[in-house]
């Protein structure tokens, strides 16, 4: 099966242009529907889409509005905020798709834990509340601490925080409720108006990279986190593969997910998990999300026959082959650049400095000069990305460390 493929994409994403890359090395014919009618559109109207992504209703019937003129062969929604779009819109249409309810539950991090909670998949407990609730009396319903609230819905560790008593339940409650005014539904992420508070588990973290192909889940590679991820706020750093962690614990890994993949009804497509390795009760989901890894982070991989991470979930959209799943086992990692401080970013020097450091492959920075920035978790982005590669793990990180030391971030 091939055709014209319909990727959605924010213009807040970072991944535009990988996807489009990917799509161009496969011969594949791209719509691309954002919320902003793209300036391409004068010369090929069918080249790009505008789609309301703050009104899945209307999203939906302005895809459906498409396809009758310019007929599609698969959707494709590139993070959390048009995957339930891209999954509805594919049902209605009669396109290769997961289960929309399956997707809207990923992306909803208290359905997320209903879900788990109904099929016996161990995670920690939980409670909800309403944004516009009390915060002293919420805190009061918290039965032990430390507690880790969070939105249900924002990605990146954007308003997560841990609490290790009422009084700074209290203040993390009030910092999400900004942070939930401050979101721009345009870009489809809905600020639902809650907040979860989870039991903290302690440990150390990974994160699953996977395809689903007819509801097998297919490993396509495993992130250690060498990081410490404690909180109070759980900006992430550093990713790096494959897993140092023993077969037996990668192996527990895999089978955490494919407990989460079945409770949730996830059927097709990418899937990126997060879990937390604890003593007590092994690998525990954090959150199970209906596409691939957010960022740049995705160009770390490679897989046989060269194929990217974009190329791999394109052509599996497209019903071909996705090639072989295996990535190349020479140890890599990427690390997301925080923003050190709120200001206006002015300028990031020693670039060339951060290059020259041994292992380190590519920089990226994507704050244009001149933006606002704010730290997670109130702010919504990274500074940029650094990569690079060696003949071990800890050659990896320290690379990466030493690159982000060389770099000198001026913020006004």
């Amino acid at each position: 099966m091939d055709g014209r493929l319909l990727l959605l994409i924010p213009t807040t994403s970072y991944r535009a242009g990988d996807f489009l890359d990917a799509a161009q090395r496969l011969n594949v014919t791209v719509t691309v529907g954002s919320d902003q009618a793209g300036v391409p559109q004068q010369f090929d109207p069918a080249g790009t889409l505008e789609v309301a992504f703050a009104d899945p209703d209307r999203a939906v019937t302005q895809i459906a509005d498409f396809h009758a003129r310019y007929p599609l062969a698969a959707i494709v929604g590139v993070d959390e905020g048009t995957a339930t779009i891209a999954a509805r819109a594919s049902a209605d249409l009669g396109l290769p798709h997961n289960d929309p309810e399956a997707v809207a539950a990923a992306s909803d991090k208290y359905r997320f834990r209903q879900a788990l909670s109904a099929a016996g998949v161990v995670q920690p407990t939980f409670r909800l509340f309403g944004a516009a609730d009390d915060p002293p009396a919420c805190a009061r319903q918290i039965n032990a601490y430390p507690v880790v609230l969070k939105p249900l819905s924002l990605a990146a560790s954007r308003g997560v925080i841990r609490a290790d008593d009422p009084q700074a339940f209290v203040q993390a409650f009030e910092r999400i409720r900004r942070i939930l005014a401050e979101t721009r539904e345009e870009t489809g992420l809905r600020a639902a108006p809650y907040v979860l508070a989870e039991e903290y588990l302690p440990g150390g973290e990974v994160a699953l990279e996977g395809l689903l192909i007819d509801g097998r889940l297919h490993t396509i590679a495993l992130f250690d986190k060498p990081e410490p991820m404690e909180g109070p706020t759980f900006e992430e750093t550093v990713f790096l593969t494959p897993s140092s962690l023993p077969e037996a614990v990668q192996q527990q890994v895999i089978a955490r997910v494919r407990e989460s993949v079945a409770a949730l009804g996830l059927s097709d497509g990418p899937i990126h998990a997060e879990l937390r390795l604890t003593e007590d009760y092994g690998p525990v989901p954090l959150e199970l999300a209906a596409r691939s890894i957010g960022g740049l982070c995705a160009r770390i991989l490679r897989y046989g026959a060269g194929l990217s991470l974009e190329e791999v979930i394109v052509a599996h959209a497209l019903g071909r082959d996705p090639a072989e799943l295996k990535r190349v086992s020479r140890p890599s990692g990427v690390m997301m650049l925080p923003v050190p401080r709120e200001g206006t970013l002015q300028a990031v020097d020693n670039r060339g400095a951060a290059l020259a450091v041994p292992g380190i492959l590519d920089l990226q920075i994507t704050v244009a000069p001149g933006t606002y920035v704010r730290p997670l978790p109130d702010g919504d982005r990274y500074l940029g990305f650094l990569f690079a590669q060696a003949d071990s793990a800890a050659a990896v990180q320290r690379a990466l460390s030493d690159a982000a030391a060389a770099l000198d971030v001026r913020i006004g």
